[in-house]
């Protein structure tokens, strides 16, 4: 039951509350009610064009928490009291529920299921690019339970292809786009446990150079990796913790050159001056590696050195849409995960908002008629947000009310677990002593960890473009590549493209029956 001091604190906040005008007439409800409706009966005409160009958005660690919380975020910095706020992912028509659990874990992480979305597969925790049979750490587990991606298939197709994320390109995200490891972790031989590297297994930097040598585009962080060990780097010369990993001696910004066709213009670039000034209409290659490890936050970010998730979008398409049989482009909101394993909701929640105008910028770039793009996240996390606050309250401010228990206010942003967990003299620390709206404000938790955890809740998957309404249920995160593949005429399934053509040829609508019925299809 709620306490009577609670529902007075409640009430006398909603009642000072500022209602927007036109909210007060019953009519502008219905009337936003009607349109929506209108624009959702123009869906019974599905999309089933061939995709041309597929483009996919992860939010790494962007549960539905995280969605809703960036939505307030982006309004409220455009001045707006934030609920009523259109996030570019909430424009698109098809919305799925994808469960994220891996093969062996129920609150998964992000290299199992970045095998999932990516290669059509479930697979082990910490584990990228290798199917369930793979052991996490066990090199000599890998040979034989390989796995392909969506990637993989694209460029197989003739398309061109893509990586852009926020974190080292080398990441659990975008490493299982074209690696197969064991191991998550093993960045470049150095971080390699001496039985593997005897085994013959190879580190993630080093396959991101050898597997897929034709990736058009590839963007992030993760310079340290690709350098010999104590290698000064460029831009952090006195840092040590910048230099070269490398025990190989191998320089692998120079092997990624040599591999490219003489008569091809392939550039690397480290910061944003030299990315901005590139001419696109001659780079057939492009390697940007912005910083040693992970890219800055978004609200730290040097706008010379560095450059944003859209800006890095916009190249990105400028350089594969050249190809005439389109592309396919993963682009990863890396370091939503990072804020919220620190505690740290409002480097998080703007992470979130800026891969929202990423996807915004993506968006106006392409077209509805061959272009699918999905957005989803890998996994949730302990990240929540409540206290009965008013319409337009921060979404990093305080509750309306102090805790009936311990008298003392909270913010509404809380967590699970993690760092934010503050014992001061014996009690909860009295937020109001402390800036809650500091960048790195840690939020409080009810568990002290040193990392906060991800979440085991299902993640959102929003979708627009040819065959988008094939992501309209609850799915296994797995089935997500199957249906990208499905709308571009990529992969094995391909039966169904017959009137197309070829994969990548005109937009006609492919069949939409099953390639075969099993006798298990017939009986039921």
């Amino acid at each position: 039951m709620i306490s009577p001091f609670l529902v007075l604190a409640i009430g006398t906040c909603l009642t000072n509350s500022l209602v927007p005008e036109k909210e007060k007439d019953p009519n502008y409800w219905r009337k936003q009610a009607q349109a929506t409706l209108r624009n959702a009966l123009k869906l019974q005409k599905l999309n089933t064009n061939v995709a041309k160009n597929v483009i996919m958005f992860l939010g790494d660690g962007m549960g539905v928490s995280t969605v809703t919380a960036a939505r307030i975020l982006k309004g409220q910095l455009h001045h707006n009291p934030g609920e009523e706020t259109m996030l570019e992912m909430d424009k698109f028509p098809f919305v799925a529920l994808s469960k994220t659990y891996n093969t062996n874990a129920q609150v998964p992480d992000s290299a199992g299921t970045a095998t999932a979305y990516l290669c059509g597969v479930k697979a082990n925790e910490g584990t990228v690019g290798v199917s369930a049979a793979t052991e996490r750490t066990r090199c000599n587990t890998t040979q034989g339970n390989e796995v392909t991606s969506i990637l993989r298939w694209a460029k197989d197709a003739g398309k061109s292809v893509g990586i852009v994320t926020t974190t080292r390109v080398n990441h659990a995200t975008p490493s299982a786009a074209y690696a197969h490891s064991a191991d998550r972790d093993w960045y470049s031989d150095n971080e390699m446990p001496p039985e593997a590297l005897n085994q013959g297994c190879k580190d993630i930097a080093f396959q991101l150079m050898h597997n897929i040598k034709d990736i058009e585009v590839i963007m992030g962080g993760g310079r340290k990796y690709m350098y010999p060990k104590n290698r000064t780097d460029v831009e952090y010369e006195m840092d040590e913790k910048s230099r070269g990993t490398r025990l190989d001696g191998l320089n692998l910004i120079d092997i990624w050159k040599s591999f490219k066709p003489t008569h091809k213009h392939s550039h690397f670039v480290w910061n944003r001056t030299e990315l901005l000034a590139l001419n696109l209409h001659t780079v057939d290659y492009l390697l940007g590696l912005f910083e040693p490890g992970d890219m800055q936050y978004e609200l730290n970010r040097n706008n010379v050195t560095d450059p944003s998730l859209s800006e890095m979008v916009e190249v990105a398409i400028k350089i594969l849409r050249k190809n005439p049989k389109g592309f396919f482009l993963l682009v990863e909101g890396g370091r939503i995960d990072h804020g919220h394993h620190e505690g740290k909701a409002k480097q998080a929640l703007h992470e979130a908002v800026e891969m929202d105008q990423a996807i915004g910028q993506a968006g106006a770039m392409t077209s509805l008629n061959d272009t699918l793009t999905v957005v989803t996240a890998d996994h949730s996390h302990v990240f929540t947000f409540g206290g009965y606050t008013p319409r337009g309250n921060s979404i990093f401010g305080l509750a309306p009310m102090v805790s009936d228990t311990d008298k003392k206010p909270f913010t509404a942003i809380l967590y699970g677990n993690g760092p934010g967990y503050k014992v001061v003299g014996g009690e909860r620390e009295n937020v109001s002593m402390v800036d809650y709206a500091h960048n790195n404000y840690q939020a409080q938790s009810a568990v002290p960890l040193r990392h906060e955890t991800h979440g085991g809740e299902d993640v959102a998957v929003f979708a627009k473009g040819p065959m988008a309404h094939l992501l309209h249920g609850v799915h296994e995160q797995n089935y997500i590549p199957h249906v990208m593949a499905y709308a571009a005429c990529i992969g094995a399934n391909l039966d169904h493209c017959a009137q197309a053509g070829s994969a990548g040829g005109p937009a006609l609508a492919p069949l939409l029956l099953p390639l075969v019925l099993s006798p298990l299809h017939i009986l039921f």
